[in-house]
């Protein structure tokens, strides 16, 4: 195994991250600082905490229903707290994070891009095809900038797979293969899933999608055309909780170049945080191993005859950061949470959109949509739109299916391929209690 350093890493965004890393080092950002408010105070304390100097963001507001526990965060900030969405969208600030609910992003970043608001969106981007097409017309109504927040592509690893493909080490991709599977107890997962109308309990397997997929789209630049899924239904493992969705999925992807995207998740026995891309000329994975995204080391190979003369057919080694490796390795998700503030600040400095724009995080959210209607149909393809084209939005901009509770019509989805399955009694049981043990004081 060698060490390698990743020079000229093509991750950050090519045109100003390099210049907004040495402003960044020096200290010296001459412009305001980008005043942001964050909404969630549970996974939004990530943004918060992220929002620094280095980045040229300042914290600027806080927003969530929970009141105990926002007053508790704001004062420790020292900023401004709301319980109401629309007084906190009136606080003087550039621009919104969103850390609310998973199926709740897509009308709360409407909101703020009407009222001139940059945004930035945790997963999702939308719950239905129908908030994808209405998001993408609000960005563009807005001319402000938007970004899915997902943190998995900005990884050292997956960056350095970035430079490598960007670089022409593997050729064209021809297959490709993202897992994010992520298996909890029992209890672990009724925690952070209070009351039995919570989005975790009723999500299905195929719609958490995008740490699987987004490193691929991120690493590759392909786009998904066509979809189609399998679930995983597995009862046994859900008797404990009250979890109604499958806990697994395959999903396959036709890419707009003809290559095939392998996706498998959710939540079965066997953690694997994993990415692996063959193409023309070789192929790259990340090494499977013990740890949250395994050993953390790149594996790149050729056969003989696509090998570059005098360069081993195989090598296997740590990848490095481009900049900011103190700030990276302490920042969450492998280092993600640094580099979606970091790339937030820089398109709203740039006035360019960022690599995870609209139309690749709409996409990337709907494959999950369209690969749960294919789930139900047994496997069968579904296509995508074109989030970036208004004739191609028009056939789906009443699209409103949807799986979640308060979503509910006459045509809901069940969350699992067998049906509208009912949580056991010792499932309930233990819900209860812990749910209390956590303060949650909402009904069951």
């Amino acid at each position: 195994m060698c060490r390698t350093r990743a020079r000229g890493c093509n991750s950050v965004s090519r045109d100003t991250g390099g210049k907004l890393a040495m402003t960044a080092k020096r200290g010296r950002h001459r412009e305001k600082p980008i005043r942001v408010g964050v909404v969630g105070v549970g996974r939004g304390q990530s943004f918060a905490s992220g929002a620094t100097e280095l980045t040229g963001m300042k914290l600027a507001a806080l927003c969530d229903t929970w009141e105990e526990r926002l007053r508790e965060v704001a004062r420790r900030y020292r900023v401004a707290a709301y319980t109401d969405y629309n007084r906190f969208l009136e606080h003087d600030m550039d621009a919104v994070v969103l850390a609310n609910y998973f199926h709740q992003h897509a009308p709360f970043a409407i909101r703020a891009l009407e009222a001139g608001k940059h945004v930035m969106s945790e997963t999702s981007c939308n719950s239905t095809l129908a908030e994808g097409v209405a998001l993408c017309r609000a960005v563009e109504k807005s001319g402000r900038i938007y970004m899915l927040a997902e943190n998995y592509p900005y990884t050292r690893f997956h960056m350095e797979m970035k430079r490598l493909y960007d670089n022409g080490e593997i050729g064209d991709v021809t297959y490709a293969e993202g897992e994010y599977n992520h298996p909890m107890s029992p209890r672990d997962r009724l925690a952070i899933s209070p009351g039995m109308n919570h989005w975790r309990n009723w999500i299905p397997p195929t719609y958490y999608c995008t740490h699987a997929l987004a490193p691929l789209v991120y690493i590759t630049g392909r786009m998904p055309v066509r979809v189609n899924a399998l679930s995983i239904a597995c009862r046994e493992l859900d008797r404990q909780t009250v979890r109604r969705g499958d806990p697994g999925c395959v999903i396959l992807c036709r890419m707009d170049n003809g290559a095939v995207f392998r996706l498998f998740g959710l939540i079965l026995p066997g953690h694997s945080n994993w990415t692996r891309v063959h193409g023309t000329k070789g192929a790259m994975e990340i090494t499977r191993g013990p740890g949250y995204f395994g050993p953390g080391l790149v594996r790149v190979w050729h056969e003989p005859w696509d090998c570059p003369r005098g360069a081993p057919t195989e090598r296997t080694y740590v990848p490095e950061w481009p900049h900011h490796a103190h700030l990276a390795e302490r920042a969450g998700h492998g280092g993600g949470d640094f580099w979606t503030n970091f790339e937030f600040a820089n398109a709203i400095r740039t006035g360019r959109q960022p690599f995870l724009n609209v139309y690749r995080g709409v996409a990337m959210s709907s494959v999950g949509i369209l690969a749960w209607k294919s789930a139900l149909r047994d496997g069968a393809p579904f296509e995508m739109p074109d989030f970036s084209k208004e004739f191609s939005r028009r056939a789906v901009e009443n699209d409103n299916w949807s799986p979640f509770p308060e979503h509910a019509g006459q045509d809901q989805p069940a969350p699992s391929v067998l049906g509208f399955v009912e949580p056991s009694a010792g499932g309930v049981r233990l819900a209860k209690r812990v749910w209390k043990s956590v303060g949650y004081k909402g009904g069951v």
